[in-house]
């Protein structure tokens, strides 16, 4: 285990539970929690702002240079990170259905995801992260110590999406967020750059019928008995 970095990652499609679970086990680690989804949103909502067309690779390649991307650490396991585009926070922003399908559409750009992962690799470099993603078990960190890879059916997704959305007082149609599911793991899993799937040395945990702590501790328990046998 000895190349191995002391990294947590977790993947796996929208609405899995990857954000709370790993916003959790972070902070029962006492790890930094590395969101790399909302750095892709906070991208794809630089470009929007700039009225840059995604399939314009040419010019998102240079918009990048004057990118200026933060993420904030979130106020508590139950909070998202915040993220800061050019000073502007625009955590609420980027946190729409929307959003996602534009996060999914700039993430198969090149120029885009070099980089991002340069930036999430910078930020794991001395380890004690948890990174949640779609590819941090199998481009940004294939060396992690830790690898997990979250499931559940589309419609059990969907409906935490509409829940999620409505106690943040907002109106979301069931049908129409499913769509945009089953949309978005379509482009993520069949992108030719880095696409959605599970590494090979990843557990795979179905979270369909389990609550967000039954996840959680399955991850931690995993997590203290892989170190006790390191």
């Amino acid at each position: 285990m000895s190349d191995k970095h002391n990294i947590v990652t977790i993947d796996g499609p929208s609405g899995v539970g990857k954000s709370t679970i790993s916003r959790k086990v972070a902070a029962a680690l006492g790890f930094t929690y590395l969101d790399t989804g909302a750095m892709y949103r906070g991208v794809a909502y630089y470009l929007q702002e700039l009225g840059i067309i995604f399939d314009d690779e040419a010019r998102v390649a240079q918009s990048l240079d004057s990118l200026v991307l933060k993420l904030l650490p979130a106020r508590d396991e139950n909070s998202d990170v915040e993220v800061i585009v050019s000073g502007k926070d625009v955590s609420r922003q980027i946190r729409t259905p929307e959003m996602s399908m534009a996060a999914s559409a700039v993430s198969k750009l090149g120029a885009v995801r070099s980089k991002l992962t340069s930036m999430q690799q910078e930020i794991g470099k001395h380890g004690k992260i948890v990174a949640e993603g779609r590819d941090t078990g199998t481009v940004v960190f294939p060396m992690a110590m830790y690898k997990f890879f979250l499931e559940a059916n589309p419609e059990e997704r969907a409906r935490r999406r509409v829940l999620q959305l409505n106690e943040k007082g907002e109106s979301a149609d069931f049908d129409q967020i499913l769509k945009l599911t089953l949309e978005r793991d379509k482009n993520d899993s069949e992108r030719a750059l880095a696409p959605l799937k599970r590494a090979e040395d990843a557990i795979a945990i179905d979270t369909t019928e389990l609550s967000i702590e039954d996840v959680s501790r399955k991850v931690l328990e995993t997590i203290k008995a892989r170190s006790f046998s390191a």
